[in-house]
């Protein structure tokens, strides 16, 4: 995928989403919709500019290589870290395609959630024969503290 950020902005047409649990389902059912199309076997940046294809078609707010600058005594700094996706300001989506998850997966979403000040990551590896086997949901802090 290039350096260019796709996003779209919230429009008149931008679907409501009333908390949480409903737009992180509706990125899920986005992916699920992707991996019935392609199949599992693809490159991440295949599925990562497919899903925000489908989110586009839905009109759902969202920012695909967002850079996340890290901070560092008191300095912004920029070494190179992006999510993969932001849907609607709330939500960090990690797109893989490996063989399976693994702790080091789950850390990334971690980490990028701190960088990026997002509460709420999904963590999607592509590469499953059911999608929903390779999905990953994780919250920093406690859950109460989560809304929109």
């Amino acid at each position: 995928m290039s350096d260019q950020i796709l996003t779209t902005e919230p429009t008149e047409n931008t679907e409501v989403v009333k908390d949480i649990n409903q737009l992180t389902e509706l990125v899920i059912g986005c992916a699920i919709e992707v991996h019935r199309a392609l199949g599992p076997g693809l490159l991440e940046s295949a599925y990562e500019i497919c899903l925000c294809r489908e989110l586009g078609l839905r009109n759902v707010p969202f920012e695909c290589q967002k850079p996340l600058r890290l901070s560092y005594k008191g300095a912004k700094l920029d070494c190179g870290y992006r999510a993969d996706l932001i849907v609607a300001n709330k939500i960090l989506v990690e797109i893989k395609s490996v063989d399976q998850l693994a702790g080091i997966h789950e850390a990334q979403l971690l980490s990028d959630l701190r960088l990026s000040g997002l509460k709420v990551g999904l963590l999607i590896n592509f590469n499953e024969r059911v999608l929903t086997h390779g999905v990953r949901r994780k919250v920093l802090g406690p859950p109460e503290e989560v809304s929109l």
